[in-house]
């Protein structure tokens, strides 16, 4: 016998993705370096997105580690003279409208208006998945390390010598346990070298702690016992 399976909605993605943010966690610590680019989603027209978009976008790229402010269609990103890359993913974008409808009765043949409501998505890239595109969708981070700045060569090869896999797109500086990886906002946007590799150094910390290594308890939830005591081992 055939079997069905529900494909989850629009607001179940959104859903469902933001409680994974928040059961993951962010660490109350300040950040020593810049956000990103910033700003609103955009539209391949330029004009920015509205309601759950912003947020929603927002927060695909930060976690996917993109510049690009855009997004568009595969057919947008194709009339511009681009192209996806092969076995990159897209996101959902929210379409919403209401209108007035007017209804005849038939039974009484009196004309009322009523309250419609359109839901749907449509699946979206950032510029940053897409090739081809005219220069101006690729903005590059502008590095606010001073030029002269350079790590004490003990921090340089503290650097060097870790063996934590670590890569660096996005944001958010943590330590994935499942993973059993670091990842680092970009070098750039720090104020200077050392406050990254200090970051870093903090995160190896975290890493030190996973089973094949010091298994350590890393707290079952965010703020009890465990978790502090995690987070102030690694000052």
């Amino acid at each position: 016998m055939a079997t069905t399976t529900n494909k989850p909605s629009p607001a179940d993605i959104i859903t469902n993705t933001i409680i994974d943010k928040l059961e993951a966690g962010v660490r109350p610590w300040v950040k020593p370096w810049r956000p990103g680019l910033g700003g609103r989603p955009l539209r391949a027209t330029g004009d920015p997105y509205k309601g759950i978009n912003c947020f929603w976008l927002w927060l695909c790229a930060e976690s996917a580690g993109y510049n690009s402010r855009t997004w568009m269609t595969y057919k947008q990103a194709q009339a511009l003279g681009g192209q996806v890359r092969e076995g990159e993913r897209s996101q959902i974008a929210i379409f919403y409208k209401s209108y007035s409808k007017s209804v005849e009765s038939v039974v009484t043949g009196d004309t009322t208006d009523e309250l419609r409501r359109v839901l749907r998505s449509y699946a979206v890239f950032n510029c940053d998945q897409i090739d081809g595109l005219s220069p101006d969708y690729y903005p590059s981070p502008v590095s606010i390390v001073p030029p002269a700045d350079q790590l004490p060569d003990r921090a340089q090869r503290f650097i060097e010598a870790l063996p934590a896999k670590v890569q660096m797109r996005g944001d958010r500086a943590f330590y994935d346990r499942i993973a059993d990886s670091i990842t680092m906002p970009p070098v750039e946007l720090f104020s200077t070298r050392a406050y990254w590799a200090s970051t870093l150094a903090h995160e190896a910390g975290h890493w030190s702690g996973h089973p094949d290594r010091l298994d350590r308890t890393f707290g079952k939830r965010f703020g009890d016992d465990a978790y502090a005591f995690e987070e102030l081992s690694q000052r």
